[in-house]
């Protein structure tokens, strides 16, 4: 498992990653953990003591003066795991992770009483399913989880995508 110490960054202005912590991946590195790799891809390990798993290491083409460079976004959880802000050394150990990405529980029950929902749900490619599993699970409260279940199994039955589906119920 490869290891190396870096400091923990935050964009100033960078489009969507504004205001994002995170950290520069070297390139030895991600070449170890996946070799000519220049797609997204999940790692397990440790930020300092803190365990990790099914974290996302992003393409940021350019790195410096290198091609190929990857970083990962550090949330606010991981930060608050490791006690760090941005400006902080930190210990990072990292192995490529292909564990299977869970799905909501509630969404599978909830699927198990919409046959028609259901069948469609399983057509999605993997990462489309995981679309609408973490749209439930990111809400804060259980009315907001309720709703999504809700919006997520009817849109589902009528055979609209994650996209589709979030477009469906804005109206």
């Amino acid at each position: 498992m490869p290891s190396f110490t870096t400091t923990l960054q935050k964009f100033d202005e960078k489009g969507e990653k504004t205001g994002w912590t995170y950290i520069d991946i070297p390139l030895d590195v991600t070449e170890s953990l996946k070799p000519g790799q220049k797609t997204s891809f999940r790692v397990k390990g440790s930020l300092d003591d803190y365990p990790i798993a099914l974290v996302a290491l992003l393409p940021m083409g350019k790195s410096g003066e290198q091609e190929g460079g990857f970083i990962m976004p550090v949330n606010a959880t991981m930060r608050r795991g490791i006690r760090k802000e941005a400006g902080a050394s930190i210990r990072v150990s990292l192995a490529f992770d292909d564990s299977p990405m869970p799905l909501s529980a509630d969404l599978l029950a909830c699927l198990d009483d919409d046959p028609a929902a259901l069948a469609f749900f399983q057509t999605l490619a993997k990462g489309h399913q995981v679309y609408f599993s973490n749209w439930i699970e990111e809400a804060k409260t259980i009315e907001t989880k309720t709703k999504r279940l809700t919006q997520a199994v009817m849109g589902l039955s009528m055979g609209l995508g994650f996209g589709e589906m979030i477009r469906y119920f804005k109206k």
